[in-house]
């Protein structure tokens, strides 16, 4: 028996009987751009005037945000509609793959249940084990022409033109191959320094928008060509921020910031309170994206969905102006750990780094194979740069906070200004209230997740929501003045609770050298605590301040691991003091190392770099 014939058929009875189709739904992904180099968006940008055609037909949405700046984190919220710090899917990429709950799925499985043909062409990127019954298709031959007569389909269309690998090109290629923008007259952002090779790889970069946009036409050519295009529901956005240095996995808005176009047909226009040609300044987030498809497919939105749909029946212009906060998270990325968090509310930004002493420019072997990230390590090697051009190289402040509106790219933070204090304790007390209420797993580290949340992260996080509490109050010592927090955090380094005494000691080195009060029992707890992690932040403390040599230490902590993703983070450890602070030195012999931890891919990335042997 032909069961899919059946369901099919059914569907097609229902729709005769209620009178309306469903639309088709397409997304059009492009990867690794933020709106920054979109003239349609940006003063900056390039002509994309097949984006622009949409654009006039459609709805311009001026503030959309992926809530991860890296792929795999990003894309994990999009298919669940979900934040990744609630579901454990906001590493880059993951070392293990979580597993949903019974009662949530990936949304296209929604749409396929409501008689939808679902097809991905071609990236999926999920930290996620991905059920069988997602897709009807997902490869890189995907189509929707596969589907059965009639019938609706969601159809989604990754571009990889413009993803960080193409500005993987040698000084050869850049000496040789001209491009069609023009270097000496691209606009370099602040933070960077006006360099020929940043020049060069901006114009690069913009010719790849150009081409990209040629793509995004070819695609709505087919739909019109296949009578397709008056009724499919089009979206075109990019899936996180752009590639250039501290834009892609960094929670800048040139990391998260997202051109986003949306095409409604006529024969749809009740699902949208705006005209063709509209604009808005409404905030909307990938973790709306998910709910706001299967709004327009008029499917119920799933309760386990973070996500609101700001598109489809009852949703009013008025409901939208109203929308003007997005959250971010960033950690791991590849062999590259840092907790970061961020809320962005109107022109208001503010960011909390949990773990401020880790330098945003550490080696990341990926990122590194662009010539403008090794040019500019070695400016600020050679003290070539100017204060804001350092900043990337330099120790992070706890949180910051900046007015876009005035400081568009981040340069100067305003903690310290009176005339901000109201906004940043809002700001503060909203991002920890978020991080509460998800609750935010990152709370604990990378490998106790995986040893004990991936099964069922939500049940995990409900079931430990107050310990999560806990140590996000102690993290937010590192807010107080010492004096404040000092009685505090002595009580903490003493605990029983492993991962209070965790938080603890990140916090002491978030103080820095005002916390060398502490030595003695940071000290005790390098040598005699039960968790190998303790251990390592103890060392790590004692390093970064230079109170003591602690290199041999961190080795001989690394030799007694045997789970990966801890080892990687005392590696990360290690390359931060050596790279850094310190400038101590690792002899690390392989042969001492757990094997599991030595055939880790990511773990490898680390020690031939630390061997120094970068792969170009």
């Amino acid at each position: 028996m032909n069961f899919k014939y059946i369901y099919v058929t059914l569907f097609f009875l229902f729709t005769l009987f209620v009178g309306a189709q469903p639309p088709n739904i397409v997304w059009i992904v492009s990867e690794d751009n933020s709106k920054h180099y979109i003239k349609l968006f940006d003063e900056h940008g390039v002509d994309t005037p097949n984006i622009e055609k949409l654009a006039q037909q459609g709805i311009q949405f001026n503030r959309a945000f992926s809530n991860a700046a890296v792929c795999s984190a990003a894309r994990s919220t999009l298919i669940t509609s979900s934040y990744g710090p609630k579901l454990a899917t906001h590493y880059h990429r993951a070392e293990g793959k979580i597993t949903l709950a019974k009662n949530q799925d990936m949304f296209p499985t929604y749409l396929k249940r409501a008689g939808y043909y679902t097809v991905n062409n071609a990236k999926e990127d999920y930290n996620i084990k991905k059920p069988a019954h997602v897709w009807d298709e997902s490869s890189k031959k995907a189509t929707y022409k596969n589907r059965s007569p009639g019938q609706p389909f969601f159809y989604v269309h990754n571009i990889q033109t413009t993803h960080e690998g193409q500005l993987h090109f040698s000084k050869e290629i850049m000496n040789s191959t001209k491009t069609k923008e023009n270097p000496d007259a691209v606009f370099v952002q602040p933070n960077h320094p006006n360099t020929s090779v940043f020049q060069y790889s901006n114009a690069y970069y913009r010719d790849k928008i150009v081409e990209m946009d040629k793509e995004v036409g070819k695609v709505i050519n087919q739909l019109k060509k296949d009578n397709l295009l008056e009724s499919t529901i089009i979206f075109y956005y990019g899936d996180h921020g752009g590639v250039l240095p501290d834009s892609k996995g960094y929670l800048k808005e040139t990391g998260l910031h997202v051109p986003l176009v949306v095409y409604i047909p006529e024969k749809y226009k009740n699902l949208t309170a705006f005209e063709p040609g509209s604009k808005t300044n409404a905030f909307v987030s990938f973790v709306d994206f998910g709910a706001t498809v299967l709004n327009l497919a008029e499917i119920k939105i799933p309760e386990t969905m973070d996500g609101n749909p700001f598109l489809g029946k009852n949703i009013t212009i008025k409901d939208l102006e109203n929308r003007d906060e997005t959250f971010g998270f960033a950690d791991r990325f590849d062999e590259k750990y840092d907790m970061v968090r961020s809320l962005r509310k109107g022109d208001m930004k503010y960011i909390r780094n949990f773990t401020p002493f880790n330098i945003d420019g550490l080696m990341n072997n990926y990122r590194y194979k662009q010539l403008v990230y090794q040019e500019w390590l070695d400016l600020f090697k050679t003290k070539k740069l100017n204060a804001i051009q350092s900043q990337f190289f330099e120790p992070k402040a706890p949180e910051a906070l900046y007015d876009l509106e005035k400081d568009p790219f981040e340069t100067e933070n305003l903690v310290n200004n009176p005339a901000y204090h109201s906004q940043l304790i809002s700001l503060r007390k909203k991002l920890n209230t978020w991080m509460e209420k998800l609750p935010d797993l990152s709370l604990y580290p990378e490998f106790y997740i995986l040893e004990n949340a991936i099964q069922n992260p939500v049940n995990f996080g409900s079931t430990h929501k107050m310990e999560i509490k806990k140590y996000l109050e102690i993290a937010n010592l590192s807010l107080l003045e010492f004096e404040k927090a000092t009685p505090i955090l002595l009580k903490y380094l003493k605990s029983t609770d492993d991962w209070q005494r965790y938080w603890a000691l990140i916090t002491c080195s978030s103080f820095g050298k005002k916390a060398k009060i502490f030595h003695s029992e940071i000290e005790n707890i390098m040598t005699s605590d039960s968790q190998l992690l303790n251990k390592m932040r103890a060392a790590e403390y004692l390093g970064i301040t230079g109170i003591k040599n602690t290199s041999q230490e961190l080795v001989e902590i690394l030799y007694q691991s045997k789970k990966p993703t801890e080892a990687l983070l005392i590696l990360n450890a290690i390359v931060l003091q050596r790279d850094f602070y310190q400038h101590y030195s690792y002899p690390i012999d392989n042969t001492k190392l757990s094997k599991r931890v030595y055939n880790n891919g990511l773990i490898k990335e680390r020690l031939t770099y630390l061997n120094n042997e970068i792969t170009n």
